[in-house]
């Protein structure tokens, strides 16, 4: 199964996440499939790749949490049809 989850980068005190495909088997820093963006919370910036992303989520990809909200916050849902998306919140 995939994911789409942040990736922690950066330097101590200063991170910044990439939001990646990675199969859900995979530890934080592992290998990803796919970059789709980046996140930095400190300047509020957000960049995303939305063709892949939409890509990954009509093939069965699940966001976490947190990327579920960014995604949200960027009305990326709206771009996938309303049957493709079945959030699970665990």
């Amino acid at each position: 199964m995939v994911k789409l989850r942040l990736k922690r980068c950066g330097r101590k005190q200063r991170a910044v996440y990439r939001i990646v495909a990675i199969d859900v088997r995979s530890r934080r820093e592992g290998k990803d499939l796919r970059t789709l963006g980046f996140y930095d919370p400190i300047k509020k910036e957000t960049y995303l790749n939305v063709p892949a992303i939409l890509y990954f989520l009509e093939i069965g990809a699940q966001p976490t949490v947190t990327v579920h909200n960014l995604l949200k916050k960027a009305e990326v849902f709206k771009e996938l049809p309303s049957n493709q998306m079945k959030f699970n919140s665990n």
